[in-house]
């Protein structure tokens, strides 16, 4: 996924889709746990991230522009995602604001890996709270193309038939 392709990573937008109550569907994608779901935003803020190995395995800290609008102070967060929540704390009063080990805990159940994005729409926040309702688009080569890259150099492009 490139930046500037729908979602701009690790930054907050205000989306303005016009049926905030839609209805997750599903992608047919690869996944052997469950399907991911998608749906358009809500028009709440939201945040995007491309996973790098440092947050697959267990930092996660916030972009500056949803920062902003989180406390300085440690708060339950409740992360959503596919029926499921899982809780952790937003370490708001640390220089580097982050999420605790709870979010290593969602991105091994979750099964996510280097270059899958995560989507976070903030859909409640309070003083003793914020709740997100995370998206997760998988960075997964397609299949039909994997046999034909060797992800070696430019020299070798992918060809498209």
């Amino acid at each position: 996924m490139e930046q500037g392709e729908g979602i701009p990573s690790n930054e907050v937008e205000n989306n303005q889709m016009e049926n905030p109550q839609a209805t997750p569907i599903s992608n047919s994608g690869k996944s052997e746990i469950k399907e991911d779901e998608f749906w358009p935003l809500s028009g709440k803020p939201y945040f995007s991230v491309v996973l790098s190995h440092t947050q697959v395995n267990g930092l996660l800290s916030l972009p500056v522009k949803i920062v902003r609008a989180l406390p300085s102070s440690s708060v339950l967060v409740i992360l959503s995602y596919c029926g499921k929540n899982w809780d952790m704390v937003y370490l708001g009063g640390h220089s580097l604001k982050r999420l605790d080990s709870g979010w290593k805990t969602f991105a091994h159940d979750n099964d996510l890996k280097v270059g899958d994005a995560c989507v976070f729409e903030l859909m409640e926040s309070s003083s003793d709270v914020f709740r997100f309702r995370v998206q997760i688009l998988r960075g997964d080569f397609p299949p039909e193309l994997e046999e034909r890259v060797n992800g070696e150099t430019s020299n070798t492009p992918i060809v498209l038939d």
